[in-house]
């Protein structure tokens, strides 16, 4: 399929939270635009997580939106805490695709609380998913890009540069992931592998857990207006941050490395 058109016409690329929410928006984009996709998602629930996670049958249906779209689809089900089970999904994937050339680390998890009600369990969970998942996501993938350079993409949070409260694990991971990725583009500048961020504000996804909302109505209100945008959205769209991963997928951002690229409706203004 390399006679594919479009920004990333023949690309390879990796996705992780692949099965639903942001993760299936920026595979359905990046299918339109050319890209094969090795889509990861655990597809089961994890302990200290309030709302739903997703299922196998939503993994398959982002396969089946992206070879709708005349594109290969790859899937595997691996939970992105276990190095050595994303190590092996990305080498076969990469091996039925015939090579990768980027990675969209996007799993994540949210939990909330207040910091005297934050558990020890929680940063366990949401470190360990958000930061260390991370971290495993370019870990598989780099090998495959040391080659002929490549573009890791993580997917962080502007709650990272605003310091976002009453999720303050999420809020911590997701700060690491910047020191993460900087550190990761110096190393890897040498070989032609770029590492950039992306920084939303919240995206109507459904991680959006019910104890936040009472949180911020009923427990510290005088916290609520720091989450307010500058722009009159409550919320931005999947396909706003897809827009920026294709981006940074793309050549297009073929200089681009240790950026934070904030797609915030200016939440961080504020």
């Amino acid at each position: 399929m390399s006679d594919a058109a479009g920004r990333v016409a023949g690309k390879r690329v990796l996705i992780t939270g692949a099965a639903r929410g942001m993760g299936r928006s920026h595979a359905v984009r990046l299918a339109q635009e050319g890209a094969d996709l090795i889509l990861v998602d655990i597809c089961a629930p994890l302990p200290d997580i309030e709302y739903p996670l997703s299922t196998p049958e939503d993994l398959a249906e982002t396969a089946e939106l992206v070879e709708k779209l005349g594109r290969r689809a790859v899937t595997a089900i691996v939970d992105i805490r276990d190095a050595t089970a994303m190590e092996i999904a990305v080498a076969e994937g990469a091996e039925r695709l015939g090579g990768l050339d980027a990675a969209v680390a996007n799993a994540g998890v949210l939990t909330a609380g207040t910091w005297v009600t934050t558990t020890p369990q929680q940063w366990r969970i949401v470190l360990d998913v958000n930061l260390i998942g991370t971290w495993n996501t370019c870990a598989a993938a780099i090998p495959h890009l040391l080659e002929h350079g490549g573009s890791l993409v993580n997917i962080s949070s502007a709650a990272a540069l605003k310091g976002t409260p009453l999720h303050i694990p999420y809020t911590a991971s997701k700060a690491g992931i910047v020191g993460l990725s900087r550190s990761l583009a110096n190393e890897l500048a040498a070989h032609q592998i770029r590492v950039n961020t992306v920084h939303p504000t919240g995206v109507e996804t459904g991680m959006r857990p019910d104890s936040l909302f009472t949180l911020l109505t009923e427990v510290r209100s005088d916290l609520a207006p720091i989450f307010g945008n500058a722009m009159p959205v409550a919320m931005v769209e999947a396909i706003d941050i897809s827009n920026a991963v294709l981006y940074l997928v793309s050549d297009e951002s073929r200089y681009l490395t240790g950026t934070e690229l904030k797609v915030d409706a200016g939440v961080t203004l504020r």
